[in-house]
């Protein structure tokens, strides 16, 4: 089981880079300061995948989309929704024939939004009227538009990951947490801890590498990892030589 343990995450369908990749808390010289009172951990999670809601506000017949837009492809008797993807920036979304969309990819909140104004524009020009419309917009908007609260954009789940650098004696760390953490290597190589406040789900590997996902804004993402830093700092796995 200890090879198991140590699994890196990119090879268990995560969707995170490789251990060589951006995961965070890395230094070296082209490493950024960190703002040390934000981050007393000296480690700041990378945002890895954003998922988004948008309500287009019309009905939309999905095979005449997949039919005339570029890199889109629909099977309704595999799943009810055209799946569409741009380059720039690199994401995908999947339409509704209710106008719902899901778009899921981007790694800033920036490029999130950025996306889904493209797929919504990109369904404009197909002769439908969609529409785009900002969360913050909408509340400040709330007595002058009608059936506002379903037409808003609005991140549903952030996903980040880090390299603490140093490995985790993972048994040690759930018999602490108690109820808020579950380890079966198993089933699964990672510990799975539930934190109550901020709500987030933390993944941790023995490896050092830990994934953080279920936040709504990326400060939620930041707290919790300080929350349980000193947590991994107390289960670091010490060198032993012989």
């Amino acid at each position: 089981m200890a090879s198991s343990s140590g699994a890196d995450p990119a090879l268990l369908g995560l969707g995170l880079q490789s251990a060589s990749g951006p995961w965070g808390g890395g230094g070296g010289p082209s490493a950024r300061a960190v703002d040390l009172d934000t981050h007393p951990s000296g480690i700041v999670p990378t945002l890895q995948n954003i998922v988004a809601t948008v309500n287009l506000g019309c009905q939309l017949d999905l095979q005449a989309i997949a039919n005339q837009a570029r890199n889109a492809e629909y099977n309704p008797k595999r799943f009810a929704a055209v799946i569409m993807r741009i380059r720039d920036p690199k994401t995908t979304a999947l339409v509704f024939s209710s106008g719902k969309m899901v778009c899921t990819g981007a790694k800033t909140e920036d490029q999130s939004k950025l996306a889904a104004r493209k797929y919504a524009r990109i369904i404009q020009k197909l002769g439908y009227p969609a529409q785009f419309r900002e969360y913050s917009f909408l509340i400040s908007h709330l007595k002058r538009m009608d059936s506002c609260d379903e037409q808003d954009f609005k991140i549903q789940n952030m996903v980040a990951s880090c390299d603490v650098k140093f490995p985790i004696r993972l048994e040690g760390l759930a018999l602490n947490c108690g109820i808020f953490a579950n380890y079966e290597p198993e089933i699964f190589p990672g510990l799975i801890y539930r934190m109550a406040d901020p709500k987030i789900v933390l993944l941790v590997f023995v490896s050092g590498k830990v994934v953080l996902t279920g936040a709504k804004v990326r400060e939620q993402i930041y707290t919790a990892f300080e929350n349980i830093y000193p947590m991994l700092s107390q289960f670091r796995k010490r060198q032993q030589y012989w």
